[in-house]
C-alpha cells in the first residue's frame, strides 16, 4: 500500500519572509547574533562570502596544522565583540543610537573584506603595494551603492570621518575589536596558549572620556597581559620562521608566474588570477577600472592553490620546482639574525645555488637564482606609544598612557620596535 503526502501552499513563499535574525555557534565566543536584516544581507553577499575561502593566517597551517580558520570566522567574531562593547558602554550611561550601533557593527564586520588571497602574504605581489584597508573601503563604497546608501555612517566611522571619534578607535586602534578577536581566535586554532587574553574583562573596563576610549585603572593588568600576548603571538605565530619561509616561497612562485605571463608564456590561471598576473595593478588603476575590483572579489586561496597544483607540470623549471616544493612542504631553510645579513653571506648562498642546484642536469641561469633566495627584515612592535595610545583612566580622573601608568618595566620595553633579519634558501644548498 502506498501513501502520498500532498502539501498545498495557499500563499507563495518569498525570500522577504525569511527570518534573518540568526544565531551562529562560534568555537571561540559561543553564540553570536546577527542583529538585523541588513547585516544578514551583507553577510550573505558574495563579496563577504568570499572570506570563507581565505585563511586568516595565510600559510601558518604549515607550522600549526589547526590554523585553518578563515577571515569569515574572524569578521563575525569581531562583530560580536563590538556588540558586547557597545552594550557595555550603553550600560555605563553613554548614549549610542540604534543607527550608530548598526553602523559600528557593519564597519567592524567589513574591516577586513579587502584582504586578498592568503591574507597578508600576497599584499605586495598580486597588487602593486595596495593596502587591504584601501580595498576594504572601495568594497564598502560599492556595497553602499548596492544597499541604497545604508552603509554611509559605517563608512564614516571606518574612515574616522564621524564626529564621535571613539567609534573609529573600536574599529582600528591598538585596542580595537579586531585585535581582541584575532588574538583569541589565533591562539585557539594554533594551540599557542601564550596568546590568550582576557577580552571580556578588558571590554568591561572600557570607558569614554573626551570622546576617546580609555581603560579603567583596575583593568591595567589585563592590558599588560594583552600586550605581552600580542608580542608573543607575533614571534611564535605571525613571524614564525617557517611562516616567513612559506610566504617567501609563495611570493617567489607568484613572481615567476607573473614574469612568464608578461613575457608571453602560457600559464594556467583562473580568469581573476590571470588578470592580476598580466597587469600591474596599483591603487589609482584599482579605483578607476571597476573590472579589477570585481575580479579581486572573486580571487581567493583556492585560485592560487589550484594554479600551483597545475604549475607543477609547467615546462618552466623554476615555476614547476617552486610549486612542487610548496605542495610537498619542501620548505626553504631560514636563518634569522638580530643583525643585518652580511653581504658576503648573501653572495655565498647565491653562488652555492648557482653551482649546486641542478634540474634535469642543467644549472639555473643568473636571472633565475633569485627566485630561490630571499632576504629581508621582519619587525615586531607590541605597543606604539604614538597617536593611538592605550589610555588608562586613573581613579583620580587623570588619564595616562599605559606605558606611564604601568608599574611593570616590561611594558615600557614593549614600546621598542624589534627587528630581525632573515635569509631563505633551499635546504639542499649546504653552507
Amino acid at each position: 500500500m502506498c501513501f502520498f503526502l500532498i502539501v498545498v501552499f495557499k500563499k507563495p513563499i518569498h525570500l522577504s519572509t525569511m527570518n534573518k535574525k540568526k544565531i551562529i555557534n562560534d568555537p571561540v565566543h559561543g553564540f553570536l547574533t546577527i542583529h538585523n536584516e541588513l547585516i544578514f544581507d551583507i553577510i550573505n553577499h558574495s563579496y563577504f562570502q568570499r572570506l570563507r575561502r581565505i585563511r586568516q593566517l595565510g600559510l601558518t597551517e604549515f607550522v600549526y596544522p589547526g590554523a585553518i580558520h578563515t577571515r569569515f570566522h574572524h569578521a563575525l567574531g569581531a562583530m560580536h565583540l563590538m556588540s558586547v562593547c557597545l552594550n557595555t558602554l550603553r550600560g555605563k550611561s553613554h548614549e549610542i543610537s540604534e543607527e550608530e550601533y548598526e553602523a559600528a557593527l557593519i564597519a567592524i564586520l567589513l574591516h577586513d573584506i579587502g584582504h586578498g588571497a592568503f591574507s597578508h602574504a600576497l599584499e605586495t605581489t598580486i597588487l602593486a603595494d595596495v593596502p587591504h584597508e584601501e580595498i576594504s573601503l572601495l568594497i564598502m563604497e560599492y556595497l553602499n551603492q548596492e544597499f541604497g546608501g545604508k552603509l554611509s555612517l559605517a563608512i564614516q566611522m571606518f574612515t574616522n570621518q564621524y564626529e564621535r571619534k571613539f567609534f573609529n578607535q573600536l574599529i582600528s586602534s591598538q585596542l580595537d575589536m579586531d585585535r581582541m578577536d584575532y588574538l583569541q581566535r589565533d591562539s585557539f586554532f594554533t594551540g599557542v596558549s601564550e596568546g590568550k587574553i582576557g577580552a571580556d574583562r578588558i571590554i568591561k573596563m572600557l570607558e569614554i572620556r573626551n570622546d576617546q576610549i580609555v581603560v579603567e585603572e583596575k583593568g591595567i593588568y589585563s592590558i599588560e597581559n594583552f600586550l605581552n600576548a600580542r608580542r608573543l603571538m607575533y614571534w611564535q605565530v605571525y613571524l614564525h620562521k617557517t611562516t616567513v619561509s612559506t610566504e617567501q616561497m609563495l611570493i617567489q612562485t607568484i613572481r615567476r608566474a607573473r614574469f612568464l605571463v608578461q613575457n608571453g608564456e602560457t600559464v594556467f590561471a583562473t580568469p581573476a588570477l590571470a588578470l592580476f598576473l598580466k597587469n600591474n595593478v596599483d591603487l589609482p588603476l584599482f579605483k578607476t577600472e571597476k573590472n579589477y575590483l570585481r575580479a579581486f572579489a572573486r580571487l581567493d586561496d583556492y585560485d592560487i592553490w589550484g594554479a600551483i597544483k597545475l604549475w607543477t607540470d609547467h615546462r618552466d623549471i623554476v615555476l614547476s620546482e617552486l610549486s612542487k616544493m610548496l605542495l610537498n612542504r619542501k620548505l626553504f631553510r631560514v636563518q634569522l639574525d638580530n643583525e643585518r645579513i652580511p653581504l658576503d653571506l648573501k653572495r655565498q648562498v647565491h653562488d652555492k645555488i648557482k653551482n649546486e642546484m641542478r634540474f634535469d642536469g642543467a644549472t639555473l641561469r643568473e636571472e633565475e637564482i633569485n627566485y630561490f633566495l630571499s632576504y629581508g627584515v621582519i619587525t615586531n612592535a607590541a605597543y606604539l606609544s604614538g597617536d593611538q595610545k592605550i589610555q588608562i583612566l586613573k581613579k583620580n580622573g587623570e588619564i595616562l598612557d599605559v606605558a606611564q601608568a604601568s608599574d611593570l618595566p616590561n611594558i615600557k620595553a614593549l614600546t621598542k620596535i624589534v627587528k630581525k633579519y632573515y635569509l631563505c634558501y633551499p635546504k639542499s644548498v649546504a653552507l
